[in-house]
Order: structure tokens, then C-alpha cells, then sequence
């Protein structure tokens, strides 16, 4: 769960940076989250469902 949300935030990151340069910085807001959620998921390792 944790890191779909990650991947959505680094793709949403992405197209900010090529689309949208007026709001830079609630980007760079998305970017830290999916960083921190990345870390958070490699630091839990993996679930056993």
C-alpha cells in the first residue's frame, strides 16, 4: 500500500516538474513524501500476508 502511494507521488512529482512550474513547490512537497515513504518501506521489509 505504502509504496503504491510512493510510486503515485513520484509519477505526480514527475509530471509537476515537466508541467507545472507556477506551483514548485507543493511538488517538492510530494517528492519528501514518496522519498519518506519509500525509506519507511524498505526499513519495514516485506509484509507476510
Amino acid at each position: 500500500m505504502l509504496f503504491t502511494i510512493a510510486i503515485i507521488l513520484l509519477v505526480l512529482w514527475l509530471l509537476g516538474v515537466v508541467g507545472f512550474y507556477t506551483i514548485g513547490w507543493f511538488i517538492h512537497v510530494l517528492l519528501i513524501a514518496a522519498i519518506v515513504l519509500l525509506l519507511v518501506r524498505l526499513i519495514e521489509g516485506p509484509t507476510i500476508a
